[in-house]
């Protein structure tokens, strides 16, 4: 099996190192694990690409390559440049240092990673880990859950999973939660969440030269959403499987719409 890695957090993240050790087991000893990753930190990039500008693509590496790009752009670096058109079998994104449930799927660009390579026709998995209170003092660090039971959670998509080739065809976002790997309840297949009464923001800051810059400030990420959905499993430590399409029509409201406007 030949397997694309990429994520968001750059090529030195913790968590980069996490998923390549998952991707070398799936893929096995006769497989091959491609490493294309952001030289530098683009979270919240969400599905950017450098449509208006070129990126620097620079080998570390044999199979291991950092863009200045995003982590859209890494894929399509992967695809077209570095594997030359040859097709993954998969595109692992991740594992991102933080969740990213509920509304921080819209920002993320390890969720934009993912989103592109089914774009692409590839089956894709986005995975990352819940940071919370007990994460600091696991034994084996905080991506301990992911460590220990993202293996497991790939290898059951591929072989039980959906996936089909449809146009905006399926791909998955998966996070762990923030508690030891032996506390970890299993696998929720839930839909994507909302946390209600908290949001992205701003934080202004006066330099000392007297400007003033703003910091984009995140919300409390411990507020629960509704029952059912991925940040709540999260926080009651389950893993969360979302199955997820980059189809954005609210389909449920196409009949209405036609009747009152058409």
């Amino acid at each position: 099996m030949r397997i694309l890695v990429t994520n968001d957090d750059g090529i030195n993240a913790p968590g980069l190192k996490v998923i390549e050790a998952i991707a070398a087991e799936i893929a096995g000893p006769d497989g091959e694990v491609w490493v294309v990753a952001p030289a530098f930190e683009q979270s919240g990039v969400g599905h950017k690409i450098s449509y208006t500008h070129p990126m620097m693509i620079m080998e570390l590496a044999p199979r291991r390559f950092a863009t200045e790009g995003s982590p859209a752009d890494c894929v399509l670096a992967g695809l077209y440049e570095v594997l030359d058109g040859a097709r993954p079998d998969l595109v692992l994104s991740g594992v991102n240092r933080g969740n990213n449930s509920a509304e921080n799927t819209l920002y993320s660009g390890t969720i934009g990673g993912a989103m592109e390579a089914a774009l692409q026709g590839m089956k894709a998995i986005a995975l990352s880990q819940y940071i919370g209170p007990r994460s600091a003092d696991m034994e084996g660090g905080m991506f301990e859950p992911a460590v220990l039971h993202g293996t497991k959670v790939v290898r059951d998509l591929l072989e039980r999973g959906l996936w089909d080739d449809t146009d905006y065809r399926l791909f998955y976002n998966v996070n762990f939660p923030a508690v030891p790997a032996d506390e970890v309840k299993g696998v929720k297949v839930a839909a994507q969440g909302f946390r209600r009464h908290t949001s992205f923001g701003v934080e202004p800051h006066v330099s000392p030269s007297g400007r003033k810059f703003l910091w984009i400030k995140g919300g409390p990420q411990g507020v629960p959403t509704l029952p059912g959905t991925d940040a709540a499993a999260n926080l009651d430590g389950w893993i969360s499987v979302t199955p997820m399409r980059c189809d954005l029509t609210a389909h449920e409201s196409l009949d209405t719409l036609r009747e009152r406007l058409e």
